[in-house]
């Protein structure tokens, strides 16, 4: 197994990676470098943010929480 396959600690299956850095698990878990494992729920985004470094554009994986628009109700 490479170096950059990790393994679910949930399930044991090989994580798919996504962008670098971030990984998936088909059981609903995530491992990004700089967080560590966690569980994705519905309100999680995943996407890319362009930053420039040195003069040259560079991607980095983010993970940001979608806000609830007000024409979706809340269950209480």
């Amino acid at each position: 197994m490479g170096k950059t396959n990790k393994l679910c600690p949930r399930c044991g299956r090989k994580m798919k990676q996504q962008f670098i850095g971030l990984q998936h698990c088909k059981c609903g878990m995530s491992w990004k470098r700089n967080i560590g494992f966690f569980e994705r729920s519905s309100n999680i985004v995943f996407c890319l943010e362009r930053h420039h470094v040195n003069g040259k554009p560079k991607q980095q994986p983010v993970v940001r929480c979608r806000e609830l628009s007000d024409d979706v109700e809340q269950t209480t």
